[in-house]
């Protein structure tokens, strides 16, 4: 069984009932005792790191926002990265984002840790 949960968000803020599952789903692995979790944000899902963004995305009425939504994850140990050519892309630099990410992880990070036998690798 695979003991790690590589997630890479592609949605974005034009997508927001597709931004709940994600974070659920990386809450759920880490109750489930994953070793390790990691969100990597690309794409659309890039422009959600954008400070001021997130708090004003709410993936369905009454909810919580999508900051929220991290800012919980997070309390789980879940890691967080974005992609460099993404930021690039949106011409976002690592100081336009939010606290909560852990860094930049480029394609061959995010390659090698799916290809690892112990890895679920889940795209939303």
């Amino acid at each position: 069984m695979a003991k790690k949960m590589l997630i890479m968000m592609t949605s974005g803020p034009d997508t927001p009932t597709r931004l709940e599952t994600p974070f659920n789903q990386a809450m759920t692995a880490v109750a489930l005792d994953a070793e390790e979790v990691v969100i990597v944000f690309t794409m659309e899902g890039t422009r959600l790191l954008k400070k001021g963004v997130a708090e004003k995305i709410f993936t369905r009425e009454g909810g919580p926002s999508v900051y929220e939504a991290i800012q919980t994850t997070k309390e789980c140990d879940v890691k967080f990265y974005v992609c460099p050519s993404s930021l690039e892309l949106h011409k976002l630099e690592l100081e336009d984002c939010i606290p909560e990410l852990d860094g930049a992880m480029g394609a061959a990070g995010y390659a090698t840790m799916g290809l690892q036998d112990d890895v679920v690798v889940f795209c939303y």
